[in-house]
């Protein structure tokens, strides 16, 4: 078994070559394509990614960062396949779109940290854009494992048809807060604004049930996870610090390696003593805590 530190310098990587199971449009400019990858489907953790290239295909050279959305099992139970969400809108991804099933493709992971397991009485996935490709898996599990009782998703896009797969997150009990910027879906609102609404909301039904039940439940009354651009979750994280409530951010700064070598992934990262340095997302992240992000 690695030792805890080895995370960081992707020492439980697996490379595979496969074909590609399904691929297909799931909203405007925006597939969902399934690889049969048991290695990585049976040891990856919510939050982690895979780097995915074309097989054989050397332009784009260097692979692309892609959260893992969803795993399957086969036919004995045990997990067998990934799906990965991703936007048709590069170099690699849109041969990738217009690769029919069969198609080859490597794949190299899990890579990254994953969210923390911080019980809480509500896991909020604040998500924007193509910010939900980590969340499906990382809500599923809170409430398998029982680190969260319930979990809601807040999902904003400019309009409804960017967003894609909220049947998906309907199916796994989520309790599902669409919103768009032309009103065209859910709330005309924006992400930070709905997700502080519904702190606000959560926070007085605690109080009111705290009040009339005795039992004592150490466990944080919300937690937040968010994922989307740098702006949207900026705000989430201030929504959050004046609420003083944990979040955790999915930084998406673009990667090339993916494995901590070439450095041009990193975020800048406050320090104990009150200082920042740079931090590679694709090993020391994606993952981090949103009060040590210096968004500045």
């Amino acid at each position: 078994m690695s030792s805890p530190s080895a995370a960081h310098y992707a020492d439980d990587l697996v490379q595979i070559d496969s074909p590609l199971l399904r691929n297909e449009p799931v909203a405007e400019a925006t597939y969902r394509l399934r690889v049969a990858a048991p290695a990585i489907a049976e040891r990856f953790r919510p939050g982690q990614f895979v780097m995915l290239r074309l097989h054989g295909v050397d332009s784009p050279l260097i692979g692309r960062a892609l959260a893992i959305y969803d795993s399957g099992a086969g036919p004995d139970g045990r997990p067998e396949t990934i799906d990965l969400i991703y936007l048709r809108k590069g170099a690699l991804t849109v041969p990738l779109a217009d690769a029919p099933v069969g198609t080859m493709v490597s794949l190299w992971g899990p890579l990254g940290n994953g969210f923390a397991t911080r019980a809480c009485g509500t896991l909020v996935l604040a998500v924007g854009g193509i910010g939900q490709t980590p969340m499906l898996v990382a809500g599923r599990e809170a409430l398998r494992r029982g680190w969260a009782k319930r979990v809601e998703l807040v999902f904003g896009a400019r309009r409804a048809s960017l967003l894609a797969g909220l049947d998906d997150f309907r199916s796994a009990g989520f309790h599902v807060h669409a919103c768009t910027d032309d009103g065209s879906l859910g709330q005309k609102a924006l992400v930070p604004d709905v997700v502080a609404e519904r702190l606000d909301q959560l926070n007085q039904q605690e109080h009111h049930t705290s009040a009339g039940d005795a039992t004592e439940d150490t466990r944080a009354a919300c937690r937040v996870i968010t994922c989307g651009p740098e702006v949207m979750m900026e705000k989430v994280a201030q929504v959050c610090h004046d609420r003083g409530v944990d979040c955790q951010v999915s930084m998406e700064t673009p990667m090339a390696c993916g494995i901590g070598i070439c450095f041009s992934c990193v975020a800048k990262v406050h320090q104990d003593d009150g200082s920042w340095d740079y931090k590679r997302t694709c090993v020391e992240g994606p993952i981090f805590d949103a009060e040590k992000i210096c968004w500045a």
